[in-house]
């Protein structure tokens, strides 16, 4: 696969697990510097969150969240977020991921690009 570049990208969540708090509500908005990337979310029951991340040759992200969700509880986790890339252009990230907070259960998701 040719370098990923996630600067610029938004993202929006496709599916999740049941103990997951990202829904198709939740919008992630990506930056990149070189191997960094950092982003904000926010929608559903989130009311803001960020991440960062390091991405390796193969676009992986190896990434640390954080967000208040609308109970005003803060949580936290790790994710390893694989892409896809879409016949149409577009990034699928295929997650999976652990709280580091509250029942530390594990879980996976999906987010798709949103192109404007």
């Amino acid at each position: 696969m040719e370098q990923i570049s996630y600067d610029g990208r938004r993202f929006r969540g496709v599916s999740n697990t049941a103990n997951g708090e990202v829904s198709d509500q939740t919008v992630f908005h990506y930056r990149q510097r070189g191997d960094v990337v950092w982003g904000t979310y926010e929608g559903g029951g989130i009311r803001f969150g960020t991440l960062v991340a390091s991405v390796d040759a193969a676009g992986a992200l190896d990434m640390r969240y954080a967000h208040v969700n609308e109970s005003g509880r803060l949580m936290t986790g790790v994710c390893r977020s694989t892409p896809e890339m879409l016949p149409d252009g577009r990034l699928r990230l295929h997650e999976r991921w652990q709280w580091t907070s509250g029942d530390r259960s594990k879980g996976e998701s999906i987010v798709e690009e949103v192109v404007p």
